[in-house]
């Protein structure tokens, strides 16, 4: 990479902590990352998507993960009588690295068409800059967009992810619970799930975990007096 280039090299820089932190939040959520892929040293990065002349090739940066059989686990609704079997609500994930300045629905239409055409149970964007207007319409359901994945589509800005938010010492430890455990929470605590306290799956830190409306965390707080303790929010 050409050093008398700052720009390029901070644009690299960004890139590599973004890459990073993308891989984290995979991992984080259950998908099957190795941990050099979390820990990939800036020269490497550079190597791997750099070009001669010292400007970043997002294309070589895109990725797939598959579900670990833990996720996929947690992600099984619980066995019924009218389905004995039940098919997991997870899947492949597509996650793209987009650097257009501007990004609108045929941005999104395309990207709809290569999940859907690939298979993919859900795809994650990043993007330099937020969506218009109208692909946000798009992205929260409108029809316009046809049979998109199962899972949806989530978008992050990569000023949003050259920090991995989750490492800081004000947030606590965040864990799914199943849909089995969940149930399990309630009948123990004889709750119904509108009684627990709520999170926003619009929140940063339930946006990493891609938290679903619906669905349960347990958060695990540090105490002084008591250790850790744990609390639980109902996503919404």
């Amino acid at each position: 990479m050409a050093e008398s280039d700052p720009k390029a090299r901070q644009e690299l820089l960004d890139m590599w902590r973004i890459y990073r932190t993308t891989k984290e939040m995979c991992r984080d959520r259950g998908y099957n990352v190795l941990p050099e892929e979390c820990d990939i040293k800036f020269d490497d990065f550079s190597r791997k998507f750099g070009t001669e002349s010292g400007m970043i090739n997002r294309g070589q940066m895109n990725f797939s993960a598959i579900p670990s059989e833990d996720m996929v686990r947690k992600y099984t609704p619980p066995a019924t009588a009218k389905t004995p079997a039940p098919e997991a609500q997870i899947g492949t994930l597509w996650v793209e690295f987009n650097g257009d300045e501007a990004f609108g629905m045929k941005h999104l239409r395309d990207f709809i068409t290569h999940l859907t055409t690939g298979s993919y149970y859900s795809g994650i964007m990043i993007v330099v800059k937020p969506l218009s207007g109208m692909a946000m319409r798009a992205l929260r359901g409108a029809a316009q967009l046809g049979n998109g994945p199962n899972g949806g589509v989530e978008v992050f800005l990569e000023q949003d992810l050259k920090i991995n938010i989750t490492k800081h010492e004000l947030v606590p430890t965040h864990l799914l619970l199943s849909a089995e455990e969940k149930q399990q929470l309630l009948k123990r605590y004889r709750l119904k799930e509108t009684q627990l306290p709520r999170i926003q799956v619009t929140d940063p830190v339930a946006k990493y975990y891609g938290l679903r409306r619906g669905q349960v965390v347990k958060i695990i707080r540090k105490s002084e007096t008591a250790g850790r303790y744990a609390s639980y929010r109902w996503a919404i």
